[in-house]
């Protein structure tokens, strides 16, 4: 007798899929830009979800599913990008001690900053800032929108989701067994 064949699963994405945008009520996302916007304005300070929804006038969890909705990103992951950008811009355009910058973009940690902007971009900020001024600077010509956007932090995936990752594709192939 012959054994039926089986075939294992396919695995699970791992992202969600992506959904058609939420139409929004025009109130709200005005309500949501005014949030933004303070977040931009200030990107330094802390902006828990409790203070942007009070900005908002909404409640916190409506806060935070509508934000992500509206713009693609959760609050928290949109302030680390400008956080970032501002960073980028620092140490690009000043001699400012990493120290001062990690601290002028609102972070508490000279630690978290440095871990931060190494899953982010790729580099520490000092390695960042050395290969920036390395470069040749043949991007005067282009307009500064088009640079700022070529160059803005791709957060997509949450920073421990990205730690996570790494640390499972650096895992020898033995340990990565799956148990059932």
């Amino acid at each position: 007798m012959r054994k039926p064949t089986v075939v294992p699963p396919e695995p699970a994405p791992r992202h969600k899929p992506t959904h058609a945008p939420v139409r929004q009520d025009p109130a709200l996302l005005r309500r949501l830009l005014r949030a933004k916007d303070r977040m931009d304005a200030a990107s330094h300070e802390a902006w828990p979800v409790k203070r942007l929804a009070k900005v908002s006038g909404v409640s916190e969890a409506h806060f935070a599913r509508s934000f992500k909705d509206a713009f693609g990103l959760p609050p928290h992951r949109y302030l680390l990008t400008r956080r970032i950008e501002r960073a980028t811009a620092l140490l690009r355009d000043t001699d400012a001690p990493i120290t001062d910058i990690a601290f002028q973009t609102g972070w508490s940690s000279l630690g978290t900053f440095g871990r931060t902007f190494r899953d982010i971009t790729g580099l520490s900020p000092g390695d960042w800032r050395e290969s920036d001024k390395a470069a040749l600077h043949a991007l005067d010509r282009v307009p500064a929108c088009f640079v700022n956007a070529a160059r803005r932090p791709d957060l997509i995936t949450a920073v421990s989701e990205k730690r996570r990752q790494e640390a499972a594709d650096n895992l020898p192939s033995d340990q990565t067994k799956e148990v059932s």
